[in-house]
């Protein structure tokens, strides 16, 4: 089992900022986020839901980062 915490979309998009990422557009819930150097994945913001696994997998994947990187910026 897992001991990565739940995350909502608002503290996931707020540790991705401060790894270079930017929000570039946002489409109904979606937002889009790339980094300078080409980098990019969606995140859906939906209020009171947490992000899943699969999801949270997927984006660390579109990202190329490590579930330790992203840890250290929560």
């Amino acid at each position: 089992m897992s001991t990565f915490p739940s995350l909502t979309a608002s503290k996931l998009i707020k540790a991705l900022r401060k790894l270079g990422f930017e929000v570039i557009r946002i489409k109904g819930s979606h937002h889009f986020l790339q980094h300078p150097d080409g980098r990019c994945t969606v995140v859906p913001v939906h209020r009171g839901e947490t992000i899943g696994r699969g999801l949270l997998a997927q984006i660390l994947r579109d990202c190329e980062l490590s579930r330790e990187e992203l840890q250290e910026q929560l």
